[in-house]
């Protein structure tokens, strides 16, 4: 008696479309709602303080860069975008002399951050940025240092608002 009821019911829903009619109460529930619109030159959307964007280098307070070329983030990185030279100072310590990344390469997964003991490298909240000619790919520490410069504010916010999940 239960598999006849099962087979009633089965061609029941199957000849008034029922499917048909859950997926259209659910495409009429929105139908009427207010829709959200972003006008995209004029109007950005909110990014999160741990969105994955351009990549940069940071400074110390007193000018000094960052990095002590332990190279763990060229180590760690998947793609094998990042490039590492570096030699000794008089001073003793370790400072890189090149430090390029192919931003071809990188798929922003954000690791050579997290491997990094100094907190230098990072990725900044710039998400839109584009090439047109060759050789502009390749972000030398010079563009990198550059980029640290102009979001260290920003940098150091989103690191603040960001800490209690670290």
């Amino acid at each position: 008696m239960k598999k006849i009821t099962e087979y009633f019911r089965y061609y029941l829903k199957t000849f008034f479309l029922w499917e048909l009619f859950q997926g259209l109460k659910v495409t009429l529930r929105y139908f009427f709602k207010r829709k959200i619109t972003v006008q995209f030159p004029e109007e950005m959307t909110p990014i999160s303080p741990r969105f994955r964007g351009l990549l940069a280098l940071r400074r110390y307070p007193n000018g000094e860069e960052r990095c002590i070329a332990c190279k763990l983030c060229e180590a760690v990185c998947p793609a094998l975008a990042i490039t590492i030279e570096a030699e000794p100072r008089e001073d003793g310590s370790r400072r890189t002399t090149r430090y390029d990344i192919d931003m071809f390469k990188c798929i922003n997964c954000g690791f050579c951050e997290e491997s990094c003991p100094v907190d230098s490298i990072v990725v900044a909240p710039i998400q839109h940025y584009h090439m047109e000619n060759r050789g502009e790919n390749i972000m030398t520490k010079e563009k990198l240092l550059a980029i640290g410069d102009l979001m260290e504010e920003r940098l150091y916010a989103d690191r603040e608002a960001d800490a209690p999940y670290r």
